[in-house]
């Protein structure tokens, strides 16, 4: 049997990520894997060969920028020696992060603009979105949220979100409440069900939808204990998580969606499109069908947001499409997401598809189908009106 391991700083040149590591219990300790998050260019250094470009994007990590951190299981994921690993490019700083692109925004949902309440962002007529961390177990190097995520604030207490909750009593058109922050699983089990509890006793509160990555960088948080809390805490909740690449489908990660799939807790994903971690046909597919063997239902596939300094992972809107087109058919719609662009300035999501429509003439709509052929399709006839319409 494993021996104990020493409680050591995050950045340790130990050998957090060793075999023997990985085979004890504290691996499985969601806690242990949070404390030993690496946190620096050290930590990096100790378990990756960096590229030039990784160590200088480090080094303005930590000194003016979207912090770093990663969790030893999610830097197991990494290939110590590969610089396009598509884990790495997701949580390992690069130089590009420095460079300001047209189109770029701070803050390109206009989160701050549509803050009706500290904490609480209603971008849309029916639901609002809590903001109650600014922590994760993993820092993307492609977050949205960059401008405040680990900004030292962490865990928002109750109090703090008793006027977010009061403005929601007031406006009862609210009917779905998204929390998120940062990751809202970082927080205590005790944290999370106050919360919860809180949003269920608004009535008008239909439905919440946690926003977690949990399970694919730290699913050992996804204990039995915290699926049960989940579930008595809101009658109505749902579990929005975040799978970007196939490598990220562990065994750890099946048994995190398994629990809460058992525990009765729909669980649905969202993907964004990344250049060179899952811009191919193949790694989606590939990706989508395992989340659906995973119970988990691929909801988004989101066109990256215009975040700035991540015009390196970003790909363009034709090329997203034509990865989508590539997609239809291939795939069962159970499997197929939708293709997502969130507009610049909080303006919505905005659905898009590869037009299927070659030509239109007047009664008759040539279509192209998944397999490039192409078919018309003929209207009804035109009727004149029924007896019975023209009296009225």
């Amino acid at each position: 049997m494993t021996s104990s391991l020493p409680v050591v700083a995050s950045d340790s040149k130990l050998e957090i990520l060793s075999a023997a590591t990985r085979q004890s219990p504290e691996w499985r300790d969601w806690r242990w894997q949070s404390r030993h998050a690496v946190r620096s260019l050290e930590g990096l250094q100790a378990h990756l060969e960096l590229s030039s470009s990784e160590l200088e994007g480090a080094k303005r990590a930590a000194a003016r920028g979207l912090p770093i951190s990663v969790t030893p299981y999610y830097l197991s994921l990494c290939d110590r020696y590969d610089v396009r690993c598509p884990i790495r490019l997701q949580c390992v700083p690069r130089v590009d992060e420095a460079d300001v692109a047209p189109g770029d925004l701070r803050d390109p949902l206009g989160e701050e603009e549509h803050e009706v309440a500290p904490h609480l962002i209603c971008r849309y007529p029916d639901r609002a979105l809590l903001l109650v961390t600014d922590r994760c177990g993993v820092y993307c190097r492609f977050c949205t949220r960059s401008r405040m995520v680990g900004e030292g604030g962490g865990a928002r207490s109750l109090a703090a979100l008793q006027p977010a909750f009061s403005w929601l009593r007031a406006h009862p058109e609210i009917h779905d409440v998204i929390v998120s922050g940062g990751d809202p699983l970082l927080m205590s089990t005790t944290r999370i069900a106050g919360i919860l509890n809180a949003l269920a006793s608004i009535e008008s509160v239909h439905y919440v939808r946690v926003a977690t990555r949990t399970p694919v960088t730290l699913p050992q948080r996804i204990t039995e204990e915290l699926c049960d809390a989940l579930r008595r805490s809101h009658p109505s909740a749902w579990i929005m998580t975040h799978f970007n690449h196939p490598r990220e489908l562990t065994s750890e990660a099946a048994k995190a969606c398994s629990r809460l799939c058992d525990a009765g807790l729909p669980v649905m994903n969202q993907t964004v499109l990344l250049r060179d971690v899952n811009d191919s046909a193949q790694q989606l597919e590939t990706l989508f069908r395992g989340l659906v063997r995973l119970r988990v239902r691929p909801y988004y596939l989101l066109q990256a947001d215009p975040v700035r300094g991540t015009s390196h992972l970003r790909t363009s809107l034709e090329q997203s499409l034509e990865l989508v087109g590539a997609l239809q058919g291939r795939i069962s719609g159970i499997a197929m997401p939708k293709f997502i662009v969130d507009t610049p300035g909080g303006r919505g999501k905005v659905a898009l598809l590869p037009s299927g429509i070659v030509r239109a003439a007047e009664g008759v709509t040539t279509l192209r189908t998944f397999r490039g052929e192409e078919v018309d399709y003929v209207d009804p006839p035109t009727r004149p009106a029924s007896r019975s319409h023209a009296m009225t």
